[in-house]
């Protein structure tokens, strides 16, 4: 089947749910006054020490404030505290005045940042305390200072420190922060049952997100007036229809949220390099990009972008070669077709990618099947290494200690995101070092994940929603200033399809 027949026959579809849609038009769980998102997944937790899914990460940003956060060009930046090198192994991090307040009146102070980074270290199960194992010793001077001490000396340190401080008092009383959040960032939260909702702090905005997982009825409410934005996850022709309606801004940018193909070592085929290589080669990423994905979409070689300070731009791509592909199978000793299954969510976009490279790989030796999981259930056997493939991405990545998370051998789950069980002596020894361009050439030798692409950006706003500032990694910090201009109309559309 061609991409362009597959294309028709996804707007035929969208055609024929939107009239199901029609018939439940009347349906608004929000408030009026709420500014409405719908969103394909819903936070997994809002604790920010167990987040690791996007919807949780963006979420967080807006609910909690961190120690440190990141300018435009990826490097380090002061958010609610400074910081001074007293030594190779010793930061000194002073509070400033802004962010001071939590939601629940309680002064923010050195405590609860001590309090916060020392429950990582200490929690089993966290994924991130293995990004804070080479903390020695946290000291409070005083309610405004703090000194970490490391047990190796770290110059990116800083860049680790972006996790949401949480309340001391709360933290020793075990409270589940993951259903009812506490924290001092520009919204708070609310309530939380069908749907999630938040206020903001300065003017008491409210905003509402409810989970739609069909992208087709996600346009349809937002067509319709049901809801006023949508951001990301939704197939290009999609896009292309909300670009013609009257009612509809949509604003797009290009992205650096890299999609990747995740493999796993325990799986005697895959720790096969011959076999990785395969895989790379039969994956066509460039036909992928322009039938399936947005506008501003691009090839990945690595997790970082080439502009990054710490990325490679020297990489060469993995050129889509079935040929090429079938014949280092054959050298592998694999008898064609390989037989690997592929696991993904049950969101359609991410569905309709994978049933393109099931027709792709099919030319190139592999026999995939795919095995579409709710989101709860996929991401909880990712976790636990029951896959042989998957196809995840990586969000708002700012550093490249997302190497350390995601490829160093101490970093294997529960501890880590090494969901694929790669273990390299030399990537440890770099990733050490902080050699990260080398890092980046090793991992695209090894290939302990497939590059895909940096998917592009977009947020398409009814028209009486204003301000809305769209960032490369899709993140949500824009709603800490978007606004509903009063002075427009809030009724639906009437060119409903």
């Amino acid at each position: 089947m061609s991409f362009r027949l597959m294309a028709r026959l996804a707007v035929l579809a969208t055609i024929a749910v939107a009239m199901l849609v029609l018939l439940d038009a009347c349906s608004r769980t929000g408030s009026h006054d709420d500014i409405r998102s719908a969103v394909s997944q819903l936070p997994q937790t809002l604790d920010p020490r167990y987040a690791t899914d996007a919807a949780s990460a963006r979420v967080n940003r807006l609910l909690y404030r961190s120690l440190v956060d990141f300018d435009e060009h990826y490097m380090p930046k002061a958010a609610i505290a400074s910081w001074r090198v007293l030594s190779p192994r010793l930061f000194r991090f002073t509070l400033g005045s802004e962010g001071r307040h939590f939601h629940d009146g309680r002064y923010l102070t050195a405590e609860d940042v001590a309090a916060t980074y020392q429950s990582v270290k200490e929690l089993p199960d966290s994924p991130h305390a293995a990004e804070f194992a080479n903390i020695n010793k946290i000291e409070v001077r005083d309610e405004n200072t703090l000194d970490f001490f490391l047990q190796d000396a770290d110059s990116n340190f800083p860049s680790r420190l972006v996790l949401g401080i949480l309340p001391a008092e709360l933290i020793a009383r075990q409270h589940d922060f993951s259903q009812e959040p506490v924290g001092s960032g520009p919204l708070k939260f609310v309530s939380w049952h069908r749907e999630l909702k938040l206020e903001r702090l300065d003017d008491h905005q409210r905003f509402s997100f409810e989970e739609i997982r069909d992208p087709t009825v996600r346009v349809l409410k937002l067509v319709r007036g049901e809801t006023d934005m949508l951001q990301g996850d939704l197939p290009p022709e999609l896009v292309n229809y909300l670009k013609k309606q009257p009612v509809i801004n949509v604003i797009e940018s290009t992205g650096t949220n890299f999609a990747y193909l995740g493999l796993n070592f325990a799986d005697p085929q895959l720790q096969n390099p011959l076999v990785r290589q395969a895989l790379a080669h039969a994956i066509d990423r460039e036909a992928i990009i322009k039938h399936a994905l947005v506008g501003s979409s691009r090839l990945a070689e690595t997790i970082l972008p080439p502009e990054h300070w710490a990325g490679n731009p020297d990489l060469a791509a993995h050129a889509y070669n079935p040929v090429a592909a079938r014949e280092l199978l054959k050298q592998a000793g694999i008898k064609l077709p390989l037989k690997l299954v592929y696991k993904t969510s049950t969101d359609a976009q991410r569905v309709r990618l994978a049933t393109m490279m099931q027709a792709q790989m099919q030319q190139a030796g592999f026999e995939l099947e795919i095995r579409s999981l709710d989101w709860g259930t996929f991401f909880e056997d990712i976790k636990r290494g029951n896959f042989q493939l998957y196809g995840l991405m990586w969000v708002g990545i700012k550093t490249p200690e997302i190497y350390h998370q995601a490829f160093h051998s101490t970093s294997i789950p529960p501890m880590g995101a090494n969901r694929g069980r790669y273990v390299d002596r030399q990537v440890d020894e770099l990733i050490t070092v902080s050699d990260w361009k080398n890092v980046a050439s090793r991992l695209h030798e090894q290939l302990p994940y497939i590059p895909l692409w940096y998917e592009g950006q977009f947020v398409a706003v009814r028209k009486h929603i204003v301000g809305y500032v769209l960032q490369p990694d899709g993140n949500w910090d824009g709603l800490a200033k978007v606004k509903r201009n009063k002075f427009k109309s809030v009724f639906p559309g009437r060119n409903a399809l």
